[in-house]
């Protein structure tokens, strides 16, 4: 008797908890639907982004003069990042510096000196301490750190109790990134990749031709917008007209892995790599039915001749679409362009250079894969603000006569990181997991050898 009256009085409190529920669910879905996911599909923006943008960053201004009144006001050292230039160090030669430290030592001419001479190792000496109190290689592989305040400690050394406003607003930030920000683009990020996998499983099964190349391009785009959104990622796309055009490569610098996504919502892409397991494989397998994706499996990888061969029948087929790659192979932080492999500006394809640059100040969008995993890293990307960016599109290029793949490489290179406000570096991002090469130190003995012998045969000829 007592369980039959216990039942009905929790009976309605039950019924109307279910209500609830399916009220919030309801509501929940179609706001998601009606400000995201229909706006993905046809490419359009009501401009919240932007306004959340701008508020943002009045808030962190805010913050950042709150910690600099407050640190004076207490006396406290505030940490400032790195420069760009820690030691100030002149484009000198080799040849220029030794001559230099001949004279100053011995008060001799380089002409008048022996073939070597001890004080020739204060150049590398010091060359060496430079390079370990300013390495421009290894900090490339950091995240930078940023001059004022996003109200993420993982991004400010300068974290600590300042006032009790600017704790609370913290604290609110905390709540409104996990408690409403994260869930939202957890549930986004899932709609995309599901529809993704689901909708371009059922295109493979249509025959090739027109219709199913416009439904592929439709479904790809519509995905990877959603998948933007899953991030709040606000992109500015500049100079559409130079968009890479069918048959072609595009290059572009490799920040993170949502490079792919930034640029693929703008545009489709035939994506190069390596066949994976698990949902990533999944991933792969219903893309490349819809799509001529050229994914190669772990054995072929290392197979240059079998890649280019790839590659090259692909552009040569002027209906499929450019291939994206990312020829320094790695990630690199926000800061820089590393050296690109020869490997795509060998196949004597046009060549579609992008410039993508992230503004760090709502989120750190650098992947630092030996510090991160996948999933670690998409939860940080997702529990930050924002994660807004600047793509351009540059004008196509050709390699030119008499012009190798190495050269080709390095001028499209630079032609980037001119137009992304990037430092361009000769350095290979390999670096980031592997020792320098002899042959660059060889280089240094060769020039240090060429410079001796050129002035014993200086000698002997007067």
């Amino acid at each position: 008797m007592d369980q039959l009256e216990m039942g009905l009085f929790f009976d309605p409190f039950d019924n109307l908890l279910c209500i609830l529920l399916g009220i919030s669910f309801t509501v929940w879905f179609t706001l998601l639907l009606v400000f995201i996911i229909v706006p993905a599909i046809f490419g359009v923006s009501f401009g919240i982004r932007r306004l959340y943008m701008k508020s943002l960053l009045k808030i962190f201004e805010w913050a950042t003069l709150r910690i600099e009144r407050g640190a004076k006001e207490k006396n406290h050292l505030l940490y400032k990042p790195y420069s760009n230039a820690i030691i100030a160090k002149e484009p000198t030669s080799l040849e220029e510096e030794i001559k230099e430290i001949r004279r100053s030592g011995s008060n001799r001419d380089l002409d008048s000196a022996s073939e070597f001479e001890m004080s020739d190792i204060f150049y590398f000496a010091r060359r060496g301490v430079e390079s370990i109190m300013d390495d421009e290689v290894t900090k490339r592989f950091s995240a930078e750190e940023l001059e004022s305040w996003n109200l993420l400690t993982r991004s400010n050394y300068n974290f600590h109790y300042i006032s009790l406003r600017l704790t609370v607003l913290w604290g609110l930030g905390v709540l409104i990134r996990y408690g409403f920000l994260l869930p939202l683009r957890v549930t986004l990020a899932f709609t995309g990749v599901g529809l993704l996998v689901f909708l371009t499983s059922i295109i493979g099964l249509l025959p090739n031709g027109r219709m199913k190349n416009f439904l592929s391009e439709k479904v790809h785009l519509m995905c990877y917008r959603i998948c933007v959104r899953a991030l709040t990622a606000i992109i500015t796309y500049h100079d559409r007209e130079n968009k890479p055009k069918n048959g072609g490569i595009c290059v572009a610098n490799h920040t993170s892995p949502i490079d792919v996504i930034i640029l693929a919502s703008d545009g489709c892409y035939a994506m190069v790599g390596q066949i994976h397991g698990g949902l990533m494989g999944v991933i792969q397998r219903s893309m490349v039915k819809a799509c001529p994706h050229i994914w190669f499996e772990r054995s072929e990888v290392k197979d240059r001749h079998l890649v280019a061969k790839r590659l090259s029948d692909h552009v040569e087929d002027k209906s499929k679409l450019p291939i994206l790659i990312f020829p320094e192979g790695t990630c690199i932080n926000n800061t820089s362009v590393m050296m690109f492999k020869k490997g795509s500006f060998e196949i004597g394809s046009t060549v579609y250079p992008v410039a993508i640059k992230y503004d760090p100040r709502f989120g750190d969008a650098f992947w630092n894969s030996s510090k991160f995993g996948m999933v670690n890293y998409l939860l940080r990307m997702m529990s930050s603000w924002a994660i807004v960016c600047s793509v351009w599109y540059l004008p196509p290029m050709c390699r030119e006569e008499g012009e190798d793949a190495v050269q080709f490489a390095n001028r499209v290179k630079a032609a980037i990181a001119r137009q992304g406000g990037l430092v361009d570096l000769l350095w290979d991002g390999g670096l980031k997991r592997g020792k320098v090469k002899d042959t660059f130190k060889e280089e240094q003995q060769k020039l240090y050898s060429k410079m001796l012998v050129g002035t014993q045969e200086d000698r002997s000829r007067s």
